[in-house]
């Protein structure tokens, strides 16, 4: 894990608490892949890392181990992904119904503070570069303001145990080719459906959209798979003692 790569823009743990944004941080890394499967990182390591004690930091380990994100064998590694998470028609379901029921709460009582907040996280999408990774920063605060604009608190409190599932799917959609512009035009169907008080419009818009993500998502772990087929193949196989066999006493 490069400290240099990871602690752009470090903040302090501020008011939050140390335990809390240490989670943050590192739930953060894991869905960013900065952090990446097959890495170990160590205690010590992520305490330098963040500039904590080791106390706040194996809390923050312990939540994501029981969030299914990490696992401790001789130091703490990202679980493997696998295609059948990104492909379960149930968490496509579950997602378009919780992401279209916030869209259309949204349209109903988002005051006029939060669809001014909403217009300029959209504003602010438009202008960034084609990057992946800034893009799945962004989307994330958009989505997340469309969560507590729909002003249900039970419907949060589901949303959010869904985007901790999601760094287990692997790489951001994103990555898929064209994603980027498609995602945008997603998102502009939202926010006006949203702005024009539509929540019909608005919950088909995001189910649309979260249809489309979860497509996209089957491509880019698809594409990951075939990547680390291709890694595996060019490596040189090991010698061993049928090898040493063959080729006679040295």
């Amino acid at each position: 894990m490069s400290t240099d790569d990871l602690a752009e823009d470090l903040e302090g743990p501020a008011s939050r608490g140390r335990n809390q944004w240490a989670y943050e941080r590192l739930h953060e890394a894991i869905r960013e892949g900065a952090i990446e499967p097959g890495q170990r990182v160590m205690e010590t390591e992520i305490s330098a890392w963040l500039r904590v004690s080791r106390t706040p930091v194996r809390e923050a380990l312990r939540r994501l181990q029981a969030e299914g994100l990490l696992e401790p064998r001789g130091g703490w590694w990202p679980r493997r992904r696998g295609l059948r998470p990104a492909g379960d028609r149930r968490v496509l379901r579950h997602a378009g119904s919780l992401e279209g029921t916030a869209a259309a709460l949204a349209a109903r009582h988002a005051d006029a503070t939060e669809l001014g907040i909403l217009r300029a996280i959209m504003d602010g999408m438009q202008a960034l570069p084609d990057d992946p990774r800034a893009h799945a920063r962004e989307n994330e605060a958009f989505h997340d303001h469309i969560y507590h604009a729909a002003h249900n608190r039970f419907l949060l409190k589901s949303l959010r145990a869904l985007l901790n599932f999601v760094p287990l799917l692997g790489r951001t959609t994103y990555n898929a080719p064209g994603r980027v512009a498609t995602a945008l035009a997603e998102h502009q169907a939202i926010v006006a459906a949203i702005l024009a008080r539509d929540a019909a419009r608005a919950e088909e818009a995001a189910r649309l959209h979260i249809r489309n993500a979860l497509e996209n998502r089957m491509l880019v772990v698809t594409e990951d798979v075939r990547a680390a087929s291709r890694r595996r193949s060019a490596r040189p196989l090991p010698t061993g003692p049928a090898d040493r066999r063959t080729r006679g006493p040295d």
